[in-house]
């Protein structure tokens, strides 16, 4: 039946920090998901689509965490300018 102290009723100013530390871990994914991945420009609405794309992303997301780099937006760069770092980040064998 859940703990005495889930039981508790909070008061407005315990709400109000759950809320903003809630937000504070949301905000920047949904951030890069849907402005650095253009997530919320596609239209895949059909089939079980939404849900791999949504998962692609966040491997993505989770990749792209390994690249040095200020940002996402710049991560993404530097890989395209050095296809063999991306391929090396997903574990491709390097050619000799």
């Amino acid at each position: 039946m859940g703990s005495p102290a889930s039981r508790r009723r909070a008061d407005a100013a315990t709400l109000r920090g759950l809320v903003r530390d809630h937000w504070g871990i949301e905000n920047p994914l949904h951030y890069v998901r849907d402005v650095t991945l253009g997530e919320d420009t596609r239209r895949v609405r059909k089939g079980a689509a939404p849900q791999v794309l949504a998962a692609l992303r966040n491997a993505v997301v989770h990749l792209l965490s390994g690249v040095r780099a200020k940002n996402h937006s710049e991560a993404i760069e530097q890989l395209q300018i050095h296809p063999d770092q991306a391929q090396a980040l997903i574990g491709i064998p390097q050619g000799e």
